[in-house]
């Protein structure tokens, strides 16, 4: 549980980076900046916790309000070089849905939900902080573009399933579940990955 813990914590740090850098990128002022990273690290879980209903965990745990804070201070002091490591911010959304995927299947497991319901709850929960992010941003948030991201967080959910159906370490199945997603992420965003679509016809009026 500790793993899990703070594998929550870590990953709330990342999203609120990745957060506070997209507002700097848009030259929004410290605040926005913090506000922005506030509520992409709190977004997808407090959904999900709401969803559970269980109040959010940072409402109870100071620590995750204090993983934000050093989220959000560290990208702007070292915002330029952050911004050199991770110019798309695609290396800290692959951190932290990895992190958070994994999070929210085993919270939603230890609380009565079915195994497929954990599965879509943890996709959700590490997918929809970055999709506020991107709408406070006015840009198209990544679920909706044809990139590979939320196909990531299933699998890695999906992955965390099976491993803990068949009694795997509980923290070497948040390592091999968080690893697959950022692995998953990451090459889609190296090879241009995507899933195929359904191609649209016009129809031709008689």
């Amino acid at each position: 549980m500790d793993f899990i813990y703070y594998s929550d914590l870590l990953g709330t740090m990342v999203f609120a980076i990745s957060g506070a850098m997209a507002a700097n990128r848009n030259n929004i002022d410290i605040f926005g900046a913090s506000f922005t990273g506030f509520v992409t690290a709190i977004g997808g879980g407090s959904l999900r916790d709401i969803f559970l209903n269980i109040r959010p965990v940072w409402v109870e745990d100071g620590n995750y309000l204090i993983a934000i804070f050093i989220g959000v201070f560290i990208s702007i002091i070292a915002n330029k070089q952050l911004d050199k490591w991770a110019r798309t911010l695609s290396l800290f959304d692959a951190i932290g849905i990895g992190f958070f995927t994994v999070v929210g299947v085993q919270k939603s497991l230890s609380y009565g939900s079915s195994d497929i319901a954990a599965i879509m709850l943890g996709m959700f929960s590490a997918s929809m902080g970055g999709v506020i992010r991107d709408v406070l941003m006015n840009v198209t948030p990544l679920i909706l573009r044809k990139e590979i991201y939320a196909t990531a967080c299933l699998s890695g959910a999906l992955l965390f399933v099976i491993l803990n159906n068949l009694h795997v370490d509980n923290g070497t199945n948040a390592f091999l579940s968080a690893a697959l997603v950022f692995l998953i992420r990451i090459l889609s965003v190296k090879f241009n990955l995507s899933l195929p679509t359904v191609n649209h016809t016009e129809t031709k009026d008689n």
